[in-house]
């Protein structure tokens, strides 16, 4: 899909151009999502933001590494008493754009922005093999980020699941403030006037269109933090609940949708609570938190005769002991991929992490109660570096600060894809 600025829309992006480009040639044009790049050195490929230094630290002389705990970059540590306006991004095309063009190009362009009404359902009529894919969408917009997206938009259209939920933790914060930890140190800031950036580049993906959303572009923009479910499948509904003991704004969300004629399927997803070790005790893990909100999940979600809960359930199994599956459900990577480990947070294999302390936990899971489906098979996915591009990570040493080369991924995170097939005689 090819998207052009109008000329009042190209100063917006002005901060995105130095980002991505560091000697932009003049242009009042870009593509979306699919930025185009004049070939360059591997120097040149480089991005280094001035920023990059707040999340890189590894000291052997440092008994702790939280930069290399999951999840542990952001602590929430008290809500902001007054809401303020957010400003529009400079970093994406914004549909508002439009209104300067004439009116037809200007109902074009929103035409095409707009959630889809996806297609005909009576093409899944006669559907049996069901494809559902988990992403945790790695909130770092200083990091290549269209980049980033660019290559999640690629696997989704290589692997084509019906079903994707993706666990986005956006960084529209101006409603918050955070103890941010620098790699060096821990500083006391507010993060503000950022807005929803990584939603706006998946509405202008190429395959945006063929999914229903469960989050409208206005909910999209207002909440600072969101999971986010996508389906090809009739949906019958989508819903939302906050978990009552969550520090974090966590909720479990669910679809109902419909598979082949008659069946109906619960998709569940969710974003536990974060481990986020910080002053003054060191030890906010959460566990009891999480496991809480597994059990409060698996307690609602029982009620439905098929059903899965997928996500990033930030489990660590020595801390949280194992998960907490009832009688009657499964782990579909334990079931299908008996003796692997499943690492999905890799510091040794998702070279992007490489500096970091070594961490190699399985946060992302299926988990599965099906009596009219069974489950086919599991993969990992977006394992590998994107090819062109590296960024500089600034890592302390002792009292040295040493600038690694690394390749850049999709995530920090590996997503993984689950394939079920229909059992029912109702299809």
């Amino acid at each position: 899909m090819a998207t052009l600025l109008s000329p009042p829309a190209a100063p917006r992006l002005a901060l995105l151009l130095r980002r991505l480009n560091p000697n932009p040639k003049p242009s009042l044009h870009l593509r979306l999502p699919r930025m185009a790049r004049a070939a360059t050195s591997p120097s040149r490929a480089m991005s280094s933001p001035p920023n990059l230094r707040l999340s890189s630290w590894d000291s052997p002389d440092d008994p702790l590494d939280f930069s290399a705990v999951a999840g542990a970059a952001f602590l929430p540590l008290r809500r902001r008493t007054t809401k303020r306006k957010r400003a529009p991004s400079p970093e994406v095309v914004e549909v508002r754009a439009a209104a300067d063009e004439p009116d037809g190009a200007a109902a074009e362009v929103e035409e095409k922005a707009r959630p889809a009404k996806k297609g005909n359902s009576n093409s899944h009529l006669d559907k049996k093999t069901v494809k559902i894919m988990t992403y945790n969408v790695w909130f770092r917009e200083d990091l290549e980020l269209v980049r980033r997206m660019n290559a999640l938009g690629n696997l989704i259209q290589h692997h084509s699941p019906d079903l994707i939920c993706f666990q986005v933790l956006n960084s529209n914060c101006s409603s918050f403030s955070f103890l941010f930890y620098t790699g060096i140190g821990y500083s006391y800031v507010e993060l503000q006037e950022i807005t929803p950036d990584i939603y706006l580049l998946f509405e202008k993906s190429d395959w945006w269109k063929a999914y229903k959303c469960s989050l409208s572009h206005e909910q999209a923009m207002d909440r600072p933090y969101y999971c986010m479910q996508m389906s090809k499948l009739p949906v019958k509904s989508f819903d939302c609940k906050p978990f009552s003991n969550s520090h974090m704004g966590r909720e479990l969300c669910t679809a109902d949708v419909i598979v082949g004629r008659l069946t109906n399927l619960v998709l569940a997803t969710s974003h536990l609570e974060s481990p986020c070790p910080g002053p003054p005790t060191w030890d906010q893990m959460f566990s009891k938190e999480r496991v809480g909100q597994a059990n409060e999940c698996l307690r609602i979600l029982g009620a439905f005769r098929n059903v899965i809960l997928c996500g990033d359930m930030n489990w660590d199994d020595k801390g949280d002991g194992p998960f907490p599956l009832p009688q009657g459900w499964i782990d579909a990577w334990a079931e299908l991929k008996l003796g692997e480990d499943g690492w999905t947070y890799d510091t040794k294999a998702n070279l992007m992490l490489s500096g970091n302390r070594k961490l190699q936990k399985r946060l992302d899971r299926f988990v599965c109660k099906l009596l009219d489906f069974k489950v086919d098979s599991i993969e990992m996915i977006g394992m590998k570096a994107i090819p062109g591009i590296t960024y500089i990570k600034e890592k302390k040493v002792r009292q040295e600060i040493r600038k690694l080369e690394l390749p850049v991924l999709p995530s920090d995170h590996f997503g993984l894809v689950l394939t079920i097939s229909n059992q029912s005689e109702n299809i």
